[in-house]
């Protein structure tokens, strides 16, 4: 990960403080990972005590976990309650179940974890985030722009968090709290697991993109550097597809 990271100057994020949920593992963790390799304080929230204790392994002096229900807004107030300083909200919390997300508790359930959730975690941190000026980063996904037909629920809640990144972050861009979203592609994750692990699956995928290759966690960490830095102060509402050009193959 360190040349995703050093393509930012050293301590580029020095004394910020930032809360990335759904951080224990996969996309998040590598995010977390490299927020704090740039210098910030950051807390990575998992949703079960499981969960937090195979990401411990990796904490360091900045990087701590802590648990979060994220459907649970009672908890998540008293999450956000307990900070005294926020510059950064990363809402990466997010599940697909292929096969069940017809059946609506489960569409319910996933729409709750992958969509509502972000306004419920956003609206939590906005009073800390409006003191510092900070912003929030959403975690979309290519499948805002394609259709998968085996996550109904998937494909709309991430379709819905680009729409809902556009509404915030013109709600609180008056307070310059700047609002935007990143679209994973195909990575490397345990989710797409059962893709990357056949060979012809894995080769499809890889020819379909313009770069040939499958993404990785940490490809994923410059665009979040660079959305909640400086250098990006006068982008917000934007959803920025991070998928080595899949979805425009």
């Amino acid at each position: 990960m360190m040349k995703e990271v050093e393509a930012f100057k050293a301590g580029l994020l020095e004394g910020c403080s930032v809360v990335v949920s759904g951080g224990t593992s996969g996309i998040g963790l590598s995010m977390a990972q490299g927020f704090a390799q740039a210098g910030a304080r950051v807390i990575a929230t998992g949703s079960s005590e499981s969960r937090l204790a195979a990401a411990r392994v990796h904490e360091t002096p900045l990087l701590g976990f802590g648990l979060l229900d994220v459907r649970d807004g009672a908890a998540v107030s008293r999450f956000f309650a307990g900070i005294d300083s926020l510059d950064i909200l990363v809402n990466c919390q997010g599940v697909a179940r292929p096969g069940s997300e017809w059946e609506e508790d489960t569409f319910l359930d996933v729409m709750d974890i992958n969509l509502s959730s972000a306004m419920r975690l956003s609206r939590a941190a906005f009073p800390l985030l409006r003191q510092t000026r900070g912003s929030i980063i959403n975690i979309a996904s290519m499948l805002s722009y394609l259709a998968d037909e085996t996550v109904p629920a998937y494909t709309a809640s991430k379709t819905g968090i680009v729409g809902l990144t556009r509404a915030l972050a013109h709600k609180y861009g008056r307070d310059g709290v700047r609002v935007n979203a990143i679209a994973p592609g195909y990575h490397r994750t345990d989710m797409t697991r059962a893709l990357w692990s056949v060979p012809a699956d894995e080769a499809r995928i890889s020819e379909r993109s313009a770069l040939k290759r499958w993404g990785t966690t940490e490809d994923l960490v410059g665009p979040a550097l660079f959305l909640s830095s400086p250098a990006a102060g006068f982008v917000t509402g934007v959803t920025l597809p991070v998928d080595g050009g899949y979805h425009v193959g």
